[in-house]
């Protein structure tokens, strides 16, 4: 029996998928096809859409062109998946699907600064946030989310009504290694007050996430000074904080003296801060801090009278026992003509004693 009958044998009960047969075959013309990389043996010819081979052996050949093809594929599919290895996927999620957590630390006033609208600006002109929030899966609901850190960034897209770009975080995430997360993404970004800070630290203390500062400390790789500056802002009693125009102004100096003032004198400090609170008009940080020391109140003398210009009483002026005048303009007055032409007027009614 000759090769070509032995072939014909071998081959013949071969099958492939019904192809529309053209109304004029053109014979196969065979092209060199390049083989998968460190592929070995002979060049097969590609396959060619639309035309099927009419004899055993072309068949065969065709068969396996295709599986050659499909290989190659799925080797170059192989090389993709392996330069994603390791790496975290990130999903646009709807932002009503996303919780903030419990262990939040931004202060409502945060999100009305003048730093968080640029936020914004930037996120709606790139139709989205480029950098990803982090989110874990709440444990109750798998199609529910819980924000590692990405606050600002997550309301700033729910505000624009987009969706937020978020990596999911797959893995066991307990409640230590969130809040060591997100602490460790705040302090490199720097942008958290002191005020926040240390609310976020007390609320984790409160609950037990820590058994002391110092432990709080070592496990977030911070100075247990650090720790305790932060703190002192957060726990200023809530008074005190209320005569501030936000909370986000007070900083470790402030917290510093005020408390030493409450330690000496609590209740004298609680009454100065209840008149703070009453006032319609917010002092600068430092005005505040000045009004609840009281040291304007106790060094002021005996006698001093109140400082006009026209109608509006800008401050106080006195004269000592050495004839020493002393004149004490109140905190954010502007100085304006009037202001000037008061000032000197009592500087002259004052030039001699009288």
């Amino acid at each position: 029996m000759s090769t070509k009958s032995k072939l014909l044998a071998m081959t013949g009960d071969l099958q492939l998928p019904a192809a529309a047969t053209p109304a004029a075959p053109a014979a196969l013309e065979p092209l060199p096809a390049a083989a998968p990389a460190g592929a070995e043996g002979p060049k097969f010819p590609p396959v060619v859409p639309g035309l099927a081979a009419r004899t055993g052996p072309g068949q065969m050949l065709q068969f396996r062109g295709q599986m050659l093809a499909v290989e190659g594929e799925l080797a170059k599919l192989r090389d993709r998946l392996k330069e994603h290895e390791g790496a975290a996927a990130t999903r646009k999620l709807d932002t009503r699907l996303i919780s903030p957590s419990r262990w939040a630390n931004r202060h409502k006033d945060a999100f009305a600064t003048a730093e968080f609208l640029r936020l914004k600006q930037d996120i709606e002109l790139a139709g989205g946030n480029v950098q990803p929030i982090l989110v874990r899966t709440l444990a109750d609901q798998s199609e529910r989310y819980e924000i590692v850190f990405g606050h600002r960034r997550h309301r700033a897209c729910a505000e624009l009504g987009l969706p937020v770009l978020a990596t999911i975080e797959t893995g066991a995430l307990s409640d230590l290694d969130l809040f060591s997360a997100m602490d460790r993404e705040n302090r490199e970004r720097a942008d958290l007050s002191p005020f926040e800070q240390g609310t976020m630290y007390r609320r984790a203390l409160d609950e037990g996430l820590y058994p002391s500062n110092r432990r709080l400390a070592e496990a977030l790789g911070v100075s247990h000074t650090w720790v305790a500056n932060v703190l002192q802002v957060a726990d200023l009693p809530p008074a005190v904080l209320e005569c501030f125009r936000s909370p986000l102004e007070v900083q470790h100096r402030h917290a510093r003296l005020i408390g030493g003032a409450l330690d000496k004198d609590r209740k004298s400090v609680l009454r100065r801060a209840e008149k703070l609170r009453q006032q319609a008009r917010r002092l600068p940080a430092a005005a505040v801090v000045e009004a609840l020391l009281a040291t304007t109140e106790e060094a002021e003398p005996a006698g001093s009278r109140l400082l006009r210009s026209g109608e509006k009483v800008v401050g106080r002026w006195s004269r000592d026992r050495a004839g020493r005048l002393t004149i004490q303009l109140d905190a954010g007055i502007a100085a304006d003509e009037a202001l000037a032409a008061a000032l000197m007027a009592l500087v002259r009614s004052q030039a001699a004693p009288g």
